[in-house]
């Protein structure tokens, strides 16, 4: 009988589940940091929830300091507090700036995000 990996064993069995890599919370803040006066229809379509889901999550990360949103006419513009550091005790060294930093994928969204 041959040794199979786990890795191996697995694709032999079952079909591979769909996941991501990022939580809601962190793509909503993250496409927040981009995008300070994203509408609450487009989160919820780039996160794939609904939008009563992402209200959830928005006022779930101004109630924990992570986001404050201001009225500008009849939209929410938000602001990233970059430099607050994240919640679990693993990455607690590290700040939503730095993580935003590491997704961004271009130089000039980076400076845009530091400037706030």
């Amino acid at each position: 009988m041959t040794e199979l990996s786990f890795n191996q064993a697995a694709a032999t069995t079952s079909t591979p589940h769909e996941f991501t890599f990022f939580t809601n919370y962190a793509q909503v803040l993250l496409l927040i940091a981009s995008e300070p006066d994203v509408r609450m229809r487009e989160l919820a379509f780039e996160v794939g929830i609904t939008e009563r889901a992402i209200q959830r999550i928005i006022e779930d990360l101004i109630v924990a300091g992570y986001l404050t949103v201001h009225k500008n006419g009849r939209r929410n513009q938000y602001a990233v507090h970059s430099d607050l550091p994240l919640k679990r005790l693993l990455f607690s060294h590290r700040t939503v700036g730095d993580l935003v930093r590491f997704v961004q994928d271009s130089p000039a969204q980076e400076r845009k995000l530091l400037a706030m």
